[in-house]
């Protein structure tokens, strides 16, 4: 079995092995054009994005400077946005559902590193996915761990670090983040006309 294969599977895996070193060198030229380009761009950071992803929806938009280990391990869907200084370190597949709202300098974290330090220095790793549903809005600041699940309609606060699971319509804020209260029908306002 391959490093990437490895990698991909979630077991772990040599982050130094030569294949997965081309992967990351052409993630990080894709990313590098893409945060050249200009607002008077739109088509050509599209078909950068689509390039870019494993799987990339229709209308993304997203402020450079935008960086990611692999790219082929993302999947956004339809009107996804996130703000300036994101970071997506995607060793295992990190997937995100159709109008989300991502703010600045967040980080999304789908790798581990092992806690004894004679492990670290072999330089292994092993991915977890990170999952996030349809219509969530994730504040700036925030980092994302590996294998946490947020569920669609929930509202991460600025600045929280989410540790664990978020239920579905859940306003969780803090670090470790914490629940304080959920999306109700009282709390929603009416759509423009």
């Amino acid at each position: 079995m391959t490093e990437r294969e490895k990698m991909v599977s979630g077991e772990w895996f040599l982050t130094g092995d030569p294949e997965l070193m081309r992967c990351k060198a052409r993630s990080r030229e894709l990313c590098a054009e893409y945060n050249a380009t200009g607002e008077r761009e739109p088509e050509n950071r599209v078909r950068i994005l689509k390039e870019l992803f494993g799987v990339c929806g229709d209308a993304p938009f997203i402020k450079p400077p935008f960086h990611c280990d692999y790219g082929f391990s993302i999947e956004v869907g339809d009107k996804f946005f996130a703000n300036y200084e994101c970071v997506f370190l995607d060793a295992a597949r990190i997937v995100i559902g159709d109008n989300c709202l991502i703010g600045p300098h967040t980080c999304i974290f789908a790798i581990n590193h092992p806690l004894d330090p004679d492990a670290r220095r072999t330089g292994v790793a092993k991915g977890a996915e990170v999952h996030i549903g349809d219509d969530v809005w994730i504040g700036g600041n925030c980092t994302i761990l590996p294998g946490v699940t947020i569920g669609s309609g929930a509202v991460i606060g600025a600045g929280s670090v989410v540790t664990s699971d978020v239920p579905a319509g859940a306003v969780v804020v803090g670090n470790p983040a914490r629940l304080v209260k959920t999306v109700t029908d009282e709390s929603k306002i009416a759509r423009p006309e």
